[in-house]
């Protein structure tokens, strides 16, 4: 199964699971059982409070876990229907100059925050290249100079000429250790178009002049992949993004891999701004 499917099935998997679990709590009206028992309370006997208030507060918590898991069904099946249609983006408010996240979108939108924050926390510490049995980088110099990595790249303390980001679900972590910043989002396993692509080539192949140069994603082996094949052909150090996926990448970070859709935007891209020159 290739990447894309496998993170569209983690937004439906989510939204099914959340509204099987409002399934379940709604079996018996949780609203109208916590009105019951609110009026039980106004006239319960003093020897029966203590009882009456517990299942009070038992009620109101189910009546709040109903609510929480009809949103979270709703909200990543939404996500997950934008994913298909590569839309949507712009909706969890990322700021294209600093790369943060309001918080009224953690508010909002927690129920599609919180999941991919801990899957990809875990995910990246526990995280290991099979083949090698270690532990996966955080980010890999693949070229002199050239880097691709996760959102914890920062973690690496390096100062950057250049930062692409290419997460919509991520701050930006190394924005006050970058000179030039340049953000992409992209829902995870989605590639960026080829006019991205040729952008964000451009601007890598400008920073790279001032220094090293970090295309990072979420985990480090897709989108920041599919950037940096076009990198490295724009910077002249290999004639076709196949060429520089398998030698100039590939070697330095086993990870990372291609699935279909990023190597369709990469052949598009070849063809219009490598091959056929075409103007930005």
């Amino acid at each position: 199964m290739g990447a894309v499917h496998g993170v569209y099935l983690k937004y439906v998997g989510l939204s099914a699971l959340s509204y099987a679990g409002y399934a379940t709590l709604t079996g018996d009206s949780p609203l109208e059982e916590a009105l019951q028992l609110t009026r039980s309370l106004r006239e319960s006997s003093s020897l029966a409070e203590r009882e009456t208030l517990l299942s009070a507060g038992m009620s109101i918590f189910r009546l709040s876990s109903t609510c929480v898991l009809g949103y979270s069904a709703v909200l990543n099946g939404a996500v997950a229907v934008m994913f298909k249609l590569r839309r949507g983006m712009s909706l969890i408010g990322k700021c294209p100059q600093t790369g943060k996240i309001p918080m009224w979108s953690y508010v909002i939108y927690f129920p599609f925050h919180v999941p991919t924050y801990i899957y990809t926390h875990f995910h990246t510490k526990s995280g290991k290249n099979r083949k090698e049995g270690r532990k996966v980088p955080v980010a890999s110099e693949v070229q002199p100079g050239w880097w691709v990595g996760g959102c914890y790249a920062n973690e690496l303390n390096r100062d950057w000429s250049g930062v692409v980001d290419l997460t919509v679900e991520f701050p930006e972590r190394c924005i006050d250790r970058c000179k030039n910043y340049l953000l992409l989002p992209t829902w995870d396993g989605v590639p960026a178009n080829p006019a991205q692509l040729e952008e964000a080539a451009i601007f890598a192949v400008k920073a790279r002049e001032g220094g090293d140069v970090v295309v990072h994603c979420a985990h480090g082996r897709g989108r920041s992949t599919t950037v940096m094949c076009a990198c490295l052909v724009k910077a002249g150090m290999f004639a076709t993004w196949q060429e520089a996926f398998e030698k100039g990448i590939k070697p330095g970070r086993p990870v990372c891999k291609l699935n279909s859709k990023m190597k369709k935007a990469l052949t598009e891209w070849q063809r219009d701004y490598v091959d056929g020159k075409k103007e930005v």
